[in-house]
C-alpha cells in the first residue's frame, strides 16, 4: 500500500456518522451490493475476461467482495484519499482473503499508469469531489481503449436535503442532477446509450420520507419522468480509436 498522510483539498472528508455508516450492514447490503448488481445489468457487451479493475474511492473496502463475485478481476486496485479508510480497506481485503493493491491518491491525480485498467468502479464518490472534471479526465486516461467506467452516484436532489446535510458532509456547489452527470461523462468522451443507464428510486434515496408515504399507501409512487431522480447509474465505454461503435 502506497503511503499517503494527507487529505487532498479536492476531497471533502466524511463526518463521523458518515464514516460509521460506511461500515454498516445497510450500506453493504442495500447500497453497495444493489448498485454493483445493477451496473452489471447495464453492460450491452460481454465483460472483459480477467479484468484489471480499479475501485476509485474504495473507502473501507466493503465493495471488494461484491466486485470479486460479479466481475472476477484478476487484479483489483483500490484508491482512496483517506489514510484511515485505506488501512481499513487493507483489513477488509485480508478478511476476505483477497489480494488488493491499495493506493493513497486523490481521484483528480490518480497514481495509475495510462491505459492500464479494464473496468473502473466509481460508487458514491463523485459527490465528495471538488475537482470533478479533473477526476473524470483521470478516469478516461487510466482506462484502456474499450474499457468501461461503472459510475453510480447520488444526485443533487438527494444530497441537498436536510437529513443528508445534517448527517453527512459534501461540497454543495458541485452537486449535479442525473442529466448533468450524464452530460459531463459524455463530454469527456465516454460513450453510452439509454440501455446503459438506470435511475434507481430506492427507499433510502428518498431522504425526505424514505418512501414511507408510498409504503403506507398515502401517496402513489412517482413514475420516471414525474420525479426528481435521486440516483443515476451508467456503464460508459472509452472508445477504441479508429473503430466505429
Amino acid at each position: 500500500m502506497s503511503e499517503m498522510n494527507y487529505l487532498s483539498d479536492s476531497y471533502v472528508e466524511e463526518t463521523r456518522f458518515g464514516f460509521w455508516f460506511l461500515r454498516s450492514h445497510t450500506w453493504q447490503h442495500h447500497v453497495l451490493r444493489v448498485a454493483i448488481n445493477d451496473l452489471r445489468g447495464l453492460f450491452s457487451t460481454p465483460l472483459p475476461a480477467e479484468p484489471v479493475l480499479l475501485d476509485a474511492g474504495c473507502g473501507q473496502g466493503k465493495s471488494f467482495q461484491y466486485l470479486r463475485q460479479v466481475f472476477a478481476p484478476q487484479r483489483l486496485i483500490g484508491v482512496d484519499a483517506d489514510p484511515h479508510s485505506l488501512a481499513l480497506s487493507a483489513e477488509e481485503a485480508a478478511r476476505q482473503g483477497m489480494a488488493v493493491e491499495l493506493i493513497g491518491s486523490d481521484c483528480a491525480t490518480l497514481a495509475v499508469p495510462d491505459a492500464s485498467v479494464d473496468l473502473l468502479f466509481c460508487h458514491q464518490t463523485f459527490h465528495h469531489l471538488v475537482e470533478q472534471e479533473k477526476a473524470l479526465a483521470e478516469f478516461y486516461r487510466v482506462l484502456k481503449p474499450g474499457g468501461y467506467l461503472m459510475f453510480a452516484e447520488s444526485t443533487e436532489a438527494y444530497i441537498d436535503t436536510w437529513v443528508i446535510r445534517w448527517l453527512f458532509r459534501h461540497p454543495m456547489h458541485v452537486q449535479k442532477s442525473a442529466a448533468q452527470y450524464l452530460e459531463m461523462i459524455r463530454q469527456q468522451g465516454f460513450r453510452f446509450d439509454a440501455d446503459n443507464v438506470s435511475y434507481p428510486y430506492l427507499w433510502w434515496s428518498r431522504a425526505r420520507d424514505f418512501g414511507l408515504l408510498e409504503r403506507f399507501g398515502l401517496r402513489r409512487p412517482r413514475p420516471f419522468g414525474e420525479r426528481e431522480e435521486t440516483l443515476v447509474n451508467v456503464v460508459a465505454r472509452k472508445p477504441v480509436e479508429g473503430v466505429g461503435e
